[in-house]
């Protein structure tokens, strides 16, 4: 078995992954938030 060294793991595909996952979560999260409040207004 190998041993482990920190810092030495290529990570750009996981980075660029959580990247595009933060950009979907942050995306969506103001998608609901402007959709609730559309909500709000038309429901008076």
């Amino acid at each position: 078995m190998a041993e482990h060294k920190q810092g030495e793991m290529d990570i750009s595909v996981q980075e660029s992954t959580f990247n595009g996952f933060m950009s979907f979560v942050t995306k969506s999260v103001v998608v609901i938030l402007v959709f609730l409040v559309f909500l709000a207004l038309v429901n008076g």
